[in-house]
Parts: structure tokens; sequence; C-alpha cells
């Protein structure tokens, strides 16, 4: 199979030095890329810098190459552009479609996905000007991310941070398995989506839990975010994923803290995705000092009590026209496989969508894909192929923004 042809554009601001992360991350995927940075962007990371990680030639002009018509070449060719970080220039450049360097040339001639991530201070990010251009952009199928809010240059702090390479990476490999640009079909909703799992103390020391690592959950979140929603995404015990851009997080612990955010969340959610792997069970004595293990000693057994349904009351207290999808981590056993198991949880839960997962064996946890079934009320029954769990995350919302309108 040929490696995915990636240019990545970068725009001269100080986050160009995150450039040389994603760049990594891209190569490391297995992914042709070549650099394509602004005059601008080489005062503040070098060329030899790029073409050491890339294996590329890096050049900024249209004239470098004429013979083989580079400037209009390499966007023909592309399988996903990428400008990070885009700056308040640069889409502006973009938008208005000019072409006075290799990359803005470039931008002209892609028929393939493109993805801004801008980088600014706040205030030219929130500028009429910047506004404008980035819904032209966005009019026109490219997709450009909301930025990050967090420490800037100097001692400013507020929206305008470029989001993490990390999170670049997983949405730019969004588009490459979508193969057309993400829409920003969610705006103006309030979603609310639980991720990760829960831990239920048994002592200061110990607690059940289990496998989650809340990549779902942020997946569904921050590309619930990209297509334009306002995202409260509640997080229980996750691995160390970083806060999606312009998400709002609120923490949890145990299942019943959960249980309270999703219902105050919820009040005035248009749609609620509970994707959480919250325990079903807690030890039904909290015991305030460390059990210890002495010779001769063996601990009490231990007594559980069983958890409240998260989803089966936001079901029940849902809004008229409230969309409620739920997750099901299943198994099979003697009397049917997980998609067997999965439709009996949907007629008991009630949802409108429920994601069933087939679990073990490496599947489902711990890992960076999934795959599985959508799950409809009305029947509907979709596979969901095997992809990153972005994909995942899209297919869902790809079948809830209909029902919300």
């Amino acid at each position: 199979m040929t490696a995915p042809r990636v240019l990545l554009g970068v725009a001269g601001g100080i986050a160009a030095y995150k450039s040389a992360e994603l760049l990594r991350r891209f190569t490391e995927s297995g992914h042709s890329v070549r650099v394509l940075p602004t005059a601008a962007a080489l005062e503040f990371v070098g060329a030899a810098t790029f073409e050491a990680l890339s294996g590329q030639p890096v050049h900024t002009g249209v004239f470098h190459d004429v013979p083989s018509v580079a400037h209009v070449r390499l966007g023909q060719e592309a399988d996903l552009v990428v400008v990070a970080p885009a700056t308040a220039d640069l889409l502006a450049r973009a938008a208005h479609g000019r072409a006075d360097d290799l990359l803005t040339a470039a931008l002209l001639t892609a028929r393939c996905p493109v993805l801004f991530a801008p980088a600014m201070h706040t205030e030219m990010w929130e500028h009429p000007a910047t506004q404008d251009n980035v819904a032209l952009l966005r009019s026109r199928g490219a997709v450009v991310l909301d930025p990050a809010s967090g420490r800037l240059t100097g001692k400013d702090t507020g929206p305008g941070r470029l989001p993490d390479p990390a999170e670049i990476a997983e949405l730019a490999r969004l588009l490459l398995e979508r193969g057309d640009a993400l829409p920003r079909d969610l705006e103006g909703r309030r979603v609310v989506v639980s991720a990760g799992g829960t831990r239920e103390p048994l002592d200061p020391v110990r607690f059940l839990g289990n496998r989650s690592s809340g990549r779902q959950g942020y997946a569904l979140a921050r590309v619930a975010a990209q297509r334009g929603a306002s995202v409260t995404l509640v997080a229980g015990a996750t691995a160390d994923l970083g806060d999606p851009a312009s998400v709002r997080v609120v923490r949890v612990g145990t299942a019943e803290q959960m249980r309270v955010a999703m219902h105050e969340a919820a009040a005035d959610a248009d749609a609620l995705v509970m994707s959480a792997a919250v325990a079903d069970f807690r030890p039904a004595t909290l015991v305030t000092t460390k059990i210890k293990k002495t010779p001769r000693s063996s601990p009490d057994p231990l007594v559980l009590a069983t958890n409240a349904d998260i989803l089966a009351e936001l079901v029940a207290t849902r809004r008229a026209g409230q969309v409620v999808v739920g997750f099901a981590a299943e198994t099979g056993d003697a009397t049917g496989d997980a998609l067997h198991h999965g439709r009996i949880k949907l007629r008991r839960k009630g949802c409108d969508l429920l994601v069933v997962n087939a679990v073990g064996d490496g599947k489902a946890f711990e890992v960076a894909d999934n795959a599985g079934w959508l799950l409809a009320a009305d029947g509907t029954e979709t596979e969901l192929p095997d992809g990153s769990k972005a994909l995942l995350a899209s297919r869902v919302w790809d079948a809830v923004a209909p029902r919300l309108s």
C-alpha cells in the first residue's frame, strides 16, 4: 500500500516549534510528508530540522524546481494538507486565494481534505476579519480547527493556542479515513459526553475499577467540538490524554459523582453520549483505614452494592427532542454473541442509539482503534468497521446530527 502523501504547511508563529513533533507523528505513522514552511516560519524553525525529520527537501518559493512545476504538482498529488500552525496572515491569504509562496500555491491546487490548525493571540483570533476568513474557508470545505485555550506568548492566556500535536494528528488521520471534510453540522448544539472509568473506593488505598482509558469518549468530545458543538466532557479515570481543544472538562471519580455531573450537564443539552465505563457495583462499606495484610489473617468477604444505571436515568428524564446515545461493552456467552446482548440492552435502556463493542483479546479497551455496531431504536443496525476511535466517533455524530434536526 502506498504511504499517504501529506503536505505539512508551517506558518510563521511561535507555535511553529510544535510542528516538528507533529511531523514526527506523521512519519512514524507511515506517512510520506513534505514540509512547506513560509519564509517567516523558517525564522522560528530551520529548514534543516524539517528536512532531517521528513527526509524531503524544504523550499518556500514557487521558483524552485520549475521544470517539475512543484507549486502545482505538490497540491495535486497530496492525500491531505495540514497547516499547523495557521497564523492569521496565512488564513487570510488562503481565504483570498493568494499564491505568493509554495504553501499557498499548493493550497490552491489541492483537491484533497485540507486541515488548518490556527494559532495566534486571542485578539487576532476573535477579530472579525479572522472570523470571516475562517467562515469562508469552512464554507469551501476546509476544516479549520477551533484553537485551544491556554498560555500564549508572554503573559497572555486565552483562546488561540495551537491544539496539542497529538490531537491534530488524530483529526488528520480521521480526514484520511473519511476521505472528506468534517461537517460543521453541530453548530449551536450543546452536547455532553462521558468518558473513562469510575473508581469505587474500598479503603484509602484500594478501589474497584476497570480498564477504560477514556480514549473513545475523548474522541467523541474532540470530534463534536470540531463539528461546531459546545461540548462538556465528564471525565472519570483516564489515561493521560490532554484536554481536547474547545471542550469544557468536568472531572469525577466515582459512579455517583459521574451520575450527579451528567444530570447537571444534561439539563440544557441537545445530545448525551454515555461512553464512560461506569462501575456496576461498589463496595457496600468504605473502610476508613487501610485493610492490613498480616500473618494468619484473611480479609472479610467483599460485599457489593449496585450503582445507579445512569444511562437509564438519563433516558427517563430527558427533555423532548434530546438525543441519548449509550455504549455497551459486551462479550459473547452460551446465550448469544456480543451483538445479541447489545440488542437486548438497547431495548432495556430505551436510548436512541447504542454503540456495541465486542471486548476482550485486545479489543476496545486500552487500544487506539475500535470497531462495533451502531444500533438504533428504529431497528436500524450499522456495522462500524475497524478504524481509529475518532472515526467511530465521527460515525456516531453522523447518526446523531440528523436526529437533532
